[in-house]
């Protein structure tokens, strides 16, 4: 399967969470093989946990599955860049790749604002794509927050 279509899977999952009234992020991790090994997306309010992201909640359900902490060439897709938080687990976790659709110019920690997953002074690094899918993943989130406006 291609970039898009995994991106795929994870807008569904975000469209989940707004379905739920979190904030539409969604994730999905994929191994080696290009097998899915969870998907999961915001559950913060749901769960009352401000570190219910997307992300977090994918590791930590990827890593009983797979039975291992480290993530070594599995590919993480999610449809906005991660926060500090999120990117600071993907490198603990030893991900080979980060997907992801929308920039998020106020809290992303893997280009925009902050370089976490992808920072020489760290002892691993992520291999990074960018803004796939990425009109899908805006407006989804522009749609969440002018909605949560009104």
């Amino acid at each position: 399967m291609s970039d898009e279509e995994f991106m795929q899977m994870a807008i569904s999952e975000a469209k989940k969470a707004y379905e739920e009234g979190e904030v539409p992020i969604g994730a999905v991790l994929i191994d080696e093989s290009g097998v899915l090994v969870c998907a999961e997306h915001n559950r913060i309010e749901q769960l009352d946990d401000a570190t219910a992201h997307a992300e977090i909640l994918l590791l930590r359900g990827a890593t009983k599955i797979l039975g291992r902490r480290k993530l070594y060439n599995c590919t993480i897709y999610v449809t906005v860049e991660p926060c500090p938080m999120c990117a600071g687990a993907l490198v603990l976790c030893r991900l080979k790749r980060l997907v992801y659709g929308a920039v998020d110019s106020k809290f992303g920690a893997s280009e925009s604002l902050f370089n976490v997953t992808n920072n020489p002074a760290l002892n691993h690094q992520l291999q990074i794509t960018a803004g796939v899918l990425e009109n899908d993943c805006r407006t989804l989130m522009q749609k969440f927050f002018s909605e949560r406006r009104k």
